[in-house]
């Protein structure tokens, strides 16, 4: 009985087998060739792009380098000329993981992807495999082995809308395909695998992993024979040419078709390859009123203000920003960069400028939300007093010596939290990062938004000063979380597809407490005070009630402002890459200002957007549930004659003021807009002078007239009186330019002369 059903079983699928054989016929080539267009629309139904024709360039396989073809096989199917048409096991095993939901499988032969590409589609179904498999056996009878390779070499999508190893070599390197060098066909060859991921021009963060796949194809050709180990040994990585988009996505309009794909790949919603064979109808969720204003905001803020003949350095000043409806997760707004076709990488979604000092509230939120006290066991909140000593080294940490160092060197002595946010005090966050436990931030952070796989979050000390590099598109929906109090759903942007008339499904929109309220309540309570009057006063010309912070990539390279209302969340990044070479270059001198800082620029294209998205809405304040003891008074210090922190550094009268650190004169955030040099820390009137001295001649030179005599820089030396140089009397000492000088209101976004823009 066993062996007649062992023989039934057999003759089974022996019959099943010439079944399929004879029902299953080569049929045409698929729609391919006419592709249709994807349509894109904004979420009142109008128009924003349709994606161009299709981009391909049929070559015979004699016009295509043997080393191509050789990087393509190494890549893709080594063993494809002695093969068979199929791997049965490759293609049970990858059948078994799409029936069970483990997501797009391949264990296809080059004849199986041929197969699928120019016959059948890309949909991932048990029929199409098993068609799939069918007709790659007759195929392979009837075809002959070099007549597949060239039509896979000819089908197959490489990114940036190429078909084909020829369209690929004119998008990727700017020359037809038997002009490729070894290492460039490699690199084409590395693409096959994932177009998208491995496009180092557009995702510059997924370089590492591209070259980790470079590497390998290089090395299957030495293993196979086709490369020599000399020849090997001397090649370096050849990088693409930035990429140029088709002329009908000129403007913003790529970079929003570009965000969307990016999400819908990125989500499962819809493969790559499918979705380059179009058809498609996605509705957005961005607005279009909404859009222009971040368009226009940038370009009145920033853009207009670069002069590419008079300062070489304006050639690589760049924008990007992003806003998200904090109550529904939905984008409404995203500014790219100047034009699609001119810069291809979208500034709103590339993952590798560091995010600076945005990162700091993270750490705050992540201290009340996990009740974490510091080294002595006092209780974190806006009041706890920390040591703001430059260079001290944190304690509590076993990793090894960490002692970070306070913009221009400054050090600030005891200092409560919410006035050490106000103005990004590294000694500070540092420690509380140690207090709270680097893990334990990253997890808080990840939680509100900002992607695991970011590059360089790592748990340590050093993660409060944002050496991580989220996206601004990352850091708008982390900090759409906080304005939510704490309540996070996974950002989208598209808001419905369809095609043919039927409706493809999107993930669901589920909701999270993804950290306490009191947790986002008490930190948007320190970050209105960045706004109130610390490095972020620029923000006030929304003229709503805000929340923000200032941040400032290493050298420079890019000025961050994060910031909120209840009804908006926004983030905007001025950043610096040399347009030839990609390179990250520091700002200094960009735009006629000696340095570029969150609190200048994208604080103000920040407020200008702000104001005209929310025109015409009620002006809602902040409904906040603050943690224990976050709404008492600091408890004096009686060493420095009033405020906790003495202000010893920043001058004034006695104590240098306010508790903030007598913020405002010396060149605060708005630099004295009306008396002490416009918006630029007092330029024009004497806060240049002011912010590299630390307002020492304030008064004298920035401020002489109106302000900062008798006050000793406190409240009225400062945005209308003083001007950016002012301070008093004294003006703020020699040390930070009158109440700047922390991270973000020097070294990261205030700037070595610490009074500039940000003080």
């Amino acid at each position: 009985m066993v062996l007649g059903g062992f023989i039934l079983l057999i003759l089974l699928c022996v019959g099943g087998f010439m079944a399929g054989y004879m029902l299953v016929d080569i049929p045409p080539a698929n729609a391919a060739a006419t592709k249709q267009s994807n349509v894109y629309l904004y979420s009142d139904g109008t128009q924003i792009a349709r994606d161009g024709e299709v981009n391909r360039e049929k070559v015979p396989l004699k016009q295509i380098p043997l080393t191509v073809q050789h990087s393509v096989l190494a890549a893709e199917d080594r063993d494809f000329y002695g093969e068979s048409a199929v791997d049965p096991k490759a293609m049970i095993r990858a059948a078994w993981n799409t029936v069970t939901g483990k997501g797009k499988q391949s264990g296809s032969t080059i004849t199986q992807q041929y197969v699928k590409n120019y016959y059948l589609g890309q949909e991932q179904t048990v029929t199409r495999k098993v068609k799939e498999f069918f007709i790659s056996i007759k195929l392979d009878r009837e075809v002959s082995k070099d007549d597949i390779l060239a039509g896979y070499l000819n089908t197959s999508y490489f990114g940036r809308n190429a078909y084909g190893v020829q369209a690929a070599a004119q998008a990727y390197y700017g020359k037809d395909v038997e002009k490729l060098s070894v290492a460039q066909g490699a690199y084409l060859a590395t693409l096959l695998n994932s177009p998208n991921a491995y496009d180092v021009a557009t995702h510059p963060e997924n370089k590492s992993r591209a070259m980790g796949r470079w590497n390998y194809v290089l090395d299957g050709m030495v293993t196979e024979g086709w490369l020599s180990r000399s020849d090997r040994a001397g090649m370096k990585f050849p990088m693409p040419d930035e990429a140029k988009g088709a002329a009908g996505l000129s403007g913003q309009r790529g970079y929003v078709v570009k965000a969307v794909e990016d999400y819908l790949t990125s989500n499962k919603i819809i493969d790559e390859e499918t979705l380059a064979k179009g058809g498609y109808r996605i509705t957005t969720t961005l607005q279009k009123d909404r859009q222009e204003a971040f368009k226009k905001a940038v370009e009145d803020q920033v853009m207009s203000k670069v002069d590419k003949d008079a300062r070489k350095v304006d050639r690589n000043v760049r924008a990007g920003g992003a806003s998200i409806d904090p109550a529904t997760g939905k984008v409404v707004a995203m500014y790219g960069g100047i034009d699609y076709t001119k810069q291809y990488v979208n500034n709103a979604t590339r993952r590798d400028y560091q995010v600076g000092s945005t990162f700091k509230p993270f750490v705050f939120t992540s201290a009340v939300e996990n009740g974490s006290v510091t080294q002595d066991g006092r209780a974190i909140t806006p009041n706890t007093v920390y040591d703001g000593t430059n260079k001290r080294p944190v304690q509590g940490w076993s990793g090894g010596a960490y002692a970070p160092e306070n913009e221009d060197q400054v050090s600030y002595g005891n200092i409560t939290v919410s006035e050490a946010t106000d103005k990004s005090v590294n000694s500070v966050y540092a420690q509380m990062a140690v207090d709270v436990g680097s893990d334990k931030v990253k997890d808080t952070a990840i939680a509100l938004g900002v992607p695991e796989s970011t590059p360089d979050l790592t748990a340590s000390p050093s993660i409060a000063l944002g050496p991580s590099t989220a996206s601004v598109l990352d850091m708008t929906e982390a900090y759409a979380t906080l304005a939510n109090h704490g309540k996070h759903g996974t950002y989208t942007i598209v808001e419905k597809i369809t095609k043919d008339g039927a409706e493809v499904e999107l993930p669901g929109k589920d909701t999270e407490q993804a950290v306490s309220r009191e947790a986002a309540d008490t930190t948007t309570s320190i970050l209105q005070s960045v706004v109130q009057g610390g490095t972020g006063t620029a923000a006030q010309g929304a003229g709503r009630p805000a929340a923000g912070k200032t941040g400032t990539a290493e050298n420079d390279t890019a000025a961050w402002f994060a910031g909120y209302t209840p009804d908006l969340a926004t983030v905007v990044a001025v950043m610096g890459q040399d347009p030839d070479t990609g390179a990250h270059t520091p700002l200094y001198g960009a735009l006629g200002e000696q340095r570029i800082n969150g609190g200048a620029y994208p604080a103000r294209v920040w407020a200008q957007f702000t104001k005209a998205a929310l025109e015409g809405k009620p002006v809602k304040d902040f409904d906040l549930e603050l943690e224990q003891g976050a709404d008492l008074p600091p408890v004096p210090d009686p060493t420095t004659g009033g405020a906790t922190t003495g202000d010893q550094d920043t001058g004034g009268t006695t104590d240098g003021g306010a508790t903030t650190g007598d913020q405002d004169n010396g060149g605060a955030t708005t630099g004295g807009q009306d008396n002490g040099g416009a918006t630029t820390g007092g330029q024009d009137n004497g806060g240049q002078t002011g912010g590299q001295t630390g307002g020492q001649t304030g008064g004298q030179t920035g401020g002489q007239d109106p302000g900062g005599t008798t006050d000793g820089g406190a409240t009225d030396g400062g945005a209308t009186d003083g001007g950016a140089t002012q301070g008093g009397p004294t003006g703020g000492g020699t040390d930070t330019g009158g109440g700047g000088a922390a991270t973000d209101g020097g070294a990261t976004d205030g700037g070595a002369l610490g009074g500039l823009t940000d003080g």
